[in-house]
């Protein structure tokens, strides 16, 4: 671990915390190594966003590995977390506060197994209002602020595995992989209204690109740690 293989290029794994944006864990992986390793300048890019609002695994490049980023960013992904039924927010998660309430007595175990088979394969999916992507040169998210009506075009994205892994009602838990460009703030939406009621997230954790696992990766803070105390040696 010297100066010039993180200039050659390394592809670090990074779990990242509730509240931090992408952006602030790659600043601060970028920060840790210019001050404990000395660099004057050094390449550090991320391969893929993270809401705030989810937690775990950012794959992020340094130095020549940057390249690299397009390839990773193809990968399939794996998310675990927790739909909340019987409510709907404007953003689909937490960052929004809840706008309707709809029945849930009729849901049983059963029909929330059956709804999962729904979403398996290709499917026709619209990305969520409050979301980066851009229309008319500005992000999505910033016509939704304003309060402003905007037509958004749906894509087709692939679920390979969806899995309920705990019910609890009105919160039921879920382990889903699927490839690049995959909302699960829009699967949770969607799942409630194919259950004739509501949902949205209230949890979300990225735990695999590709073959890379959350179970190998640091904090920030933690990887802060690690360099500081390699250069002190």
């Amino acid at each position: 671990m010297t100066p010039e293989s993180f200039q050659e290029g390394k592809v670090l794994l990074i779990d990242k915390p509730l509240q931090w944006s992408s952006f602030q864990a790659v600043n601060k992986i970028k920060w840790a190594l210019k001050k404990h390793m000395g660099l004057k300048k050094i390449k550090v890019g991320h391969a893929g966003t993270l809401d705030p609002l989810a937690t775990g695994l950012l794959i992020v490049c340094t130095g020549k590995f940057t390249k690299r980023i397009p390839e990773l960013q193809g990968m399939e992904k794996e998310y675990t977390g927790t739909f909340y039924l019987g409510a709907t927010t404007p953003s689909y998660d937490l960052e929004t506060e809840v706008d309707a309430t709809f029945p849930t007595d009729h849901i049983t175990e059963e029909l929330i197994q059956e709804t999962t088979k729904q979403f398996m394969g290709e499917i026709d999916q619209k990305p969520p209002v409050f979301s980066a992507i851009k229309k008319d040169g500005k992000r999505l998210y910033e016509h939704a602020r304003k309060g402003e009506e905007v037509e958004i075009a749906s894509r087709k994205v692939t679920v390979h595995e969806f899995e309920i892994t705990r019910i609890a009602l009105p919160e039921v838990d879920f382990r889903i992989v699927c490839s690049k460009g995959t909302y699960i703030r829009s699967i949770a939406n969607d799942f409630g209204q194919a259950m004739q009621s509501g949902s949205h997230l209230t949890a979300l954790r990225r735990t695999k690109i590709g073959e890379f696992s959350v179970e190998g990766a640091l904090t920030p803070d933690a990887f802060e740690d690690e360099i500081k105390s390699f250069s002190q040696e």
